[in-house]
């Protein structure tokens, strides 16, 4: 369950699909099981966490997963006003559920990519807020919490895409050897031996970089819309995973 990060962004392949860390810890998983391992994807682009929570949480209940995971928030921090008190609510309801439902929970914070976007100060803060809140309220059985924000090696400018705001293909393998590190699971070599990662070809100093990703970032912001519109979960139901790159 999720946005972006989830999905996947930034993390292309040449097919065209996206991959990210949520594919990769499939295959982690697979690996290292003994039983046949089956995974559904059903984040989406640019939802704040009440639409997430609201849209995927039964959805995702109705599979009878033995593991759920659950990152959201970051859009929410980012909007004008946010309530970090009903985000951390809104996370409460999912583990609530996915615990009652036998799951269990892999809540999970993103990285950290303030020091390179414009207002990152002011995210900062909130982003700290919301960390510090969920790392407070969710220390439970039946619960892995894996904070990403605070990683500093994820907060190098090396781990992001051009628009500084999603992780790259290196970005993504080092979520996915934390979680899978979180959960006590082998980290597949390939995934610590990423190096294909390009740096972000744009500045945020550049006036190109605002005309590429924040005006039209401003644009969806005034008149409503979100990336995610229109789009459907990349991988609604569970398909057997292959345990390989």
């Amino acid at each position: 369950m999720g946005d972006s990060f989830t999905e996947g962004v930034g993390d292309g392949l040449p097919s065209g699909e996206l991959r990210g860390w949520a594919d990769m810890v499939a295959i982690g998983l697979a690996a290292a099981s003994a039983t046949p391992v089956s995974y559904a994807n059903l984040a989406i682009r640019g939802k704040l966490l009440r639409p997430i929570v609201e849209d995927q949480l039964q959805p995702a209940l109705a599979l009878g997963p033995d593991l759920l995971s659950i990152c959201g928030g970051g859009n929410d921090v980012m909007r004008p006003r946010v309530q970090i008190p009903a985000v951390v609510d809104l996370l409460q309801r999912v583990v609530d559920q996915a615990l009652d439902g036998g799951a269990h929970v892999l809540m999970l914070t993103g990285g950290n990519p303030t020091r390179h976007l414009p207002l990152g100060s002011l995210i900062q803060r909130r982003g700290d807020t919301l960390a510090d809140a969920a790392r407070a309220r969710f220390t439970q059985p039946g619960v892995t919490y894996v904070d990403n924000w605070v990683d500093p090696e994820l907060a190098l400018l090396r781990n992001w895409s051009s628009d500084h705001l999603h992780l790259n293909a290196l970005g993504h393998a080092r979520v996915a050897s934390n979680v899978l590190t979180a959960l006590g699971v082998p980290v597949p070599e390939e995934f610590t031996a990423k190096t294909d990662a390009s740096l972000p070809a744009i500045s945020a100093r550049n006036p190109a970089y605002y005309r590429e990703h924040v005006l039209p970032w401003i644009g969806r912001r005034l008149t409503g819309r979100s990336s995610g519109d229109g789009r459907s979960a990349k991988r609604p139901a569970l398909v057997p995973v292959a345990p390989g790159p």
